[in-house]
């Protein structure tokens, strides 16, 4: 089969009443050498595996369907696109419309105009809800301290990147993929431009505070030990605090102006070490019980069936 100039990869959840149209819009496109389109169906739980199927029976161009055994995430539902993509170049965007397509080809060009390795589209304004915007500036704001991240640089799930990047980022099989981190790993030949971003088409977002919760652990976590050097310090912080109360209270004893110590200021110093040393024991927990999962061979993604155009 040849290559095409670009490929679409596009994860899907619940997305029957929006695919359709994107997939569409996609068609209508002339690209110079060709492009094709990666569905990606994470499990959904509507019709979207019977709107897919129509789509690779009618569509114009190559579609390759491919089908999750069930929600593994929208990063391994992104990383399973990208073993599919057969394009020089593969961008992903979203399913439900708010990435205009006409701007995916954009980011195509920039990233061969600067000869870079991944270009991002950040947004002027984002057609999200309060909450999803405050996640979003959220993780940006911890990826940059925990990954090496460029100074005010945006990272989006709008993104493109060419075959051999594709390829490096695609090869980790960690059950807790973050692509961004991934790429932040890989290479430094990065840009970003920006771009529109639409209201939804129909529906509502996927991305439930469980999930951005589940991503904020995946950047922080799997990429980084700041949060184990925070805990560290925060440890060594409360037990100086400790120290410091220990040598005041000797001092008040030894001048017999000890005050008249009670119950509740004792719970109230307890609750506070307790609550710091359960912290300290969750955070490390979380790094043992991935490594865990990791061991194991928890897979990152199960495919149950691949389905070509033609």
């Amino acid at each position: 089969m040849s290559t095409p100039a670009l490929s679409f990869v596009i994860p899907l959840y619940n997305s029957a009443g929006t695919i359709a149209a994107v997939v569409r819009e996609i068609e209508a496109f002339a690209v110079e050498g060709g492009h094709e389109i990666v569905l990606v169906n994470d499990g959904s739980r509507d019709a979207t595996d019977a709107v897919c199927r129509e789509l690779v029976r009618s569509a114009r161009v190559p579609v390759t369907y491919v089908e999750h055994a069930r929600n593994f995430g929208e990063h391994n539902a992104v990383l399973t696109g990208w073993r599919h993509a057969r394009g020089a170049h593969i961008v992903n965007l979203d399913d439900d419309g708010q990435n205009p397509p006409a701007e995916a080809v954009r980011l195509w060009a920039h990233v061969q105009a600067e000869g870079l390795d991944a270009v991002f589209g950040h947004y002027a304004h984002k057609e999200h809800s309060p909450w999803r915007n405050f996640g979003s500036w959220f993780t940006n704001c911890v990826t940059g301290w925990v990954l090496d991240k460029p100074h005010g640089f945006y990272l989006s799930s709008f993104r493109c990147v060419n075959a051999f990047t594709a390829q490096q980022v695609a090869a980790h099989t960690g059950p807790f993929p973050y692509i961004d981190g991934l790429l932040l790993q890989m290479t430094q030949r990065i840009g970003s431009i920006e771009v529109r971003h639409e209201a939804r088409h129909a529906g509502r977002s996927g991305y439930t505070l469980r999930k951005l919760m589940r991503l904020w652990l995946s950047s922080w976590i799997n990429f980084s030990v700041l949060p184990l050097r925070v805990a560290a310090v925060l440890g060594l912080a409360m037990a100086g605090v400790g120290l410091a109360g220990v040598a005041w209270v000797l001092c008040l004893w030894w001048s017999d102006r000890g005050p008249a110590f009670g119950w509740g200021s004792l719970m109230a110093a307890l609750m506070v070490f307790s609550g710091t040393q359960l912290m300290l024991l969750g955070v490390i927990g979380e790094y043992l019980g991935r490594m865990f999962l990791t061991v194991n061979q928890r897979p990152q993604s199960v495919v149950r069936e691949v389905v070509h155009s033609g």
